[in-house]
């Protein structure tokens, strides 16, 4: 039994529109004094489980991946009931988070493109991670919470209803990263980039437009999160300026243990470096693992246990 679950309207809703919440999971006020410690603890990459040049904060958006890894606040964020419950209720009992990292807007940052991910294989052209043979399609559940109040004006999500049952587009294509993109790009008169990257570049019809018309904006007050594949059309809104205020989501990645994750690599390649996963680990959020085809985490560097979800 799981005190969680999604209820079976939330699932076939879940089922139809590829996402699911916003649902709470921490109080506002408990959130923003949580955040204000945790954002100079954060600061401290003494532990971070990447050391690499590539991955130090100003110089490539790798540097805010896996930050559980060595962070005991957002190691129990990812293993929290509220949020475990409801994604096994999609994957099943045995799931892993492969990836976290956060999503920044400033005051006058640009949007998010439109874009969905099912390989991960967008930026570096090999795919981060592979569903078992004879599976038709793949992806990643997507939790998305709000550090910070996520409204309109200041950058909040995007989705596209419906859309998570086919792609768009071809992940074999890969991108190419140019940082002069990554804050100057305007698309139909909004501006929207892909932190340095032109994701049309990977459009199957290159004459393809999403339908904007059936977009819908995911506001959400902070301490909420959202459930979603990774397949399904999302975006963002550009960060009005009008708030001085930054927006921060963080977003954890889950998958279940039959799931390849980084297979064939030694490290991840995108936006302009690259990181040794040599102290990489996934993290076993519920259930049992049948499976040695990954690394596993079980605390983190700091010690601290990861605390899984027995079914």
């Amino acid at each position: 039994m799981t005190e969680f679950p999604l209820t079976p309207d939330e699932l076939a809703g879940f089922q139809k529109n590829g996402f699911a919440g916003p649902f709470p999971l921490y109080e506002h006020d408990e959130i923003t004094q949580t955040w204000r410690r945790e954002r100079i603890r954060l600061m401290d990459r003494s532990d971070a489980v990447y050391q690499d040049e590539a991955a130090k904060s100003g110089a490539t958006n790798i540097a805010n991946y896996d930050r559980h890894l060595d962070n005991a606040f957002l190691a129990d964020h990812i293993c929290s009931p509220q949020i475990v419950d409801r994604v096994s209720s999609i994957l099943g009992p045995d799931v892993l988070c492969w990836r976290t990292e956060f999503f920044p807007k400033y005051p006058g940052d640009e949007g998010t493109d439109w874009h969905q991910a099912d390989t991960f294989a967008n930026a570096s052209g090999t795919p981060q991670i592979l569903w078992p043979n004879g599976s038709d399609f793949g992806g990643t559940i997507t939790v998305w919470c709000a550090f910070t109040d996520a409204m309109v004006d200041t950058g909040c999500l995007q989705f596209i209803p419906g859309t998570h049952q086919s792609m768009n587009y071809d992940e074999t294509k890969r991108m190419h990263y140019d940082p002069e993109q990554a804050t100057n790009v305007e698309k139909d008169g909004v501006r929207r980039g892909f932190f340095g990257y032109d994701y049309r570049e990977l459009q199957i019809d290159p004459d393809w437009k999403p339908d904007e018309s059936q977009a819908r904006s995911m506001e959400m007050p902070a301490g909420q999160f959202i459930v979603f594949w990774s397949t399904l059309m999302h975006a963002s809104h550009p960060h009005s300026g009008l708030s001085k205020q930054m927006r921060l989501g963080f977003a954890a990645r889950y998958v279940p243990t039959s799931v390849r994750i980084y297979p064939d690599t030694e490290q991840i390649e995108e936006y302009g470096g690259q990181v040794s996963l040599e102290r990489y680990g996934a993290v076993l959020v519920s259930g049992e693992n049948a499976y040695d085809h990954n690394r596993i985490a079980t605390e983190t560097t700091l010690g601290h246990p990861f605390p899984t979800r027995r079914r």
